[in-house]
């Protein structure tokens, strides 16, 4: 395995730490992205990797997008991820859950951790009787998942506004990759207006429930993306665009809630060579997160909501940036990002 910092997501990480407890069998990796605009935050993910490389390579990369993130949302946080290896059974007893508390408060508030995928809101708590740097607790936001929603909904309608010329969705047909809390959620704020909606999931019966329940459809999982429809919103796990995924898009517009779509990064152009929108992720999925660090803003409802409100135009602002100049959507996010922590 290469050094870290030869690794090809390694981008100047301020810090990237890694655990292992024998006595719990904890195997951990927090990696500190930039600590430019304050602590660094991100969600911790309890992950089964197929080895200890992609670990690290998905807390590099997730470290980063919470940087931009952040960034973009106009926190006063930087951006940091931890992810926990799992074993093939997923076992979580509570004492690893301890020893990963341990590992984060080690770090003296450096990092501030919260939920993500695999991780519960009872692991939160368990969590923050350990260490005090945790984010999203009960009473202080609680899951980032419906805010999530209603910041990839916003989007999803300003991607329409911007590709089809309309504010109606009336009719516009959105294929959703991933029905979970942020997926279903937004299928849901979508039927309320209208939309036409074709469901995807890895949990079949999930995804034919929640179409019945809207009156859309679903489709096997490994047909979604090939779809033709007018938004596609992958709201699943990252790098789902790639090359040849990218190819077999039929849609003019790319807005979903997934971290770390473009697999690459070379994706983007090759969305906007077929003209194809696309809405950063970092930028679309940002509700969670300003939901989730209201304690470090000691910002109340009204402002989480006009923050999350604000995803639209901030969308539409990258979009026109990237009409006039000839650069992608991503390559203008990154920039505005990289000025904003200053790299």
């Amino acid at each position: 395995m290469p050094a870290i910092w030869d690794l090809p997501d390694f981008d100047s990480h301020e810090a990237v730490h890694v655990f292992d407890d024998r006595a719990t069998g904890l195997k951990a990796v927090i990696a500190v992205h930039s600590n430019h605009l304050g602590p660094a935050a991100g969600g911790t993910r309890f992950w089964h990797y197929a080895d200890s490389q992609a670990a690290i390579t998905d807390a590099l990369r997730l470290s980063r997008g919470m940087s931009y993130k952040n960034a973009m949302a106009g926190l006063s946080a930087g951006g940091g991820k931890a992810v926990i290896l799992a074993n093939p059974q997923r076992a979580k007893p509570q004492e690893l859950l301890e020893a990963f508390a341990r590992a984060v408060d080690s770090l003296g508030g450096k990092y501030i951790t919260a939920q993500d995928v695999g991780i519960s809101e009872a692991d939160m708590v368990a969590v923050s009787k350990v260490t005090p740097h945790v984010a999203g607790l009960p009473g202080q936001g609680g899951d980032p998942g419906p805010y999530t929603a209603r910041g990839v909904f916003l989007g999803v309608k300003a991607a329409v506004k911007h590709a089809l010329g309309t504010d109606d969705l009336h009719g516009v047909h959105v294929a959703i990759q991933g029905v979970g809390s942020v997926g279903g959620g937004l299928a849901r704020y979508l039927a309320a207006e209208g939309a036409k909606l074709t469901l995807a999931d890895v949990d079949a019966q999930r995804a034919a429930d929640l179409a019945r329940e809207l009156g859309g459809q679903s489709v096997a999982a490994d047909a979604i993306m090939t779809l033709e429809a007018d938004v596609f919103s992958p709201c699943a796990l990252g790098a789902v665009l790639t090359e040849a995924s990218v190819a077999a898009l039929k849609v003019r517009a790319v807005a979903g809630g997934a971290n770390n779509q473009l697999a690459t990064g070379s994706e983007g152009r090759m969305l906007a060579d077929r003209g194809i929108l696309y809405a950063p992720d970092y930028v679309i999925n940002a509700g969670g997160i300003i939901n989730v660090l209201r304690q470090i803003e000691n910002a109340d409802d009204a402002e989480i909501n006009r923050r999350v409100d604000a995803i639209a135009g901030r969308l539409a602002a990258i979009w026109n940036e990237s009409d006039s100049t000839g650069n992608t959507p991503a390559e203008v996010a990154d920039n505005m990002a990289q000025k904003l922590i200053g790299r």
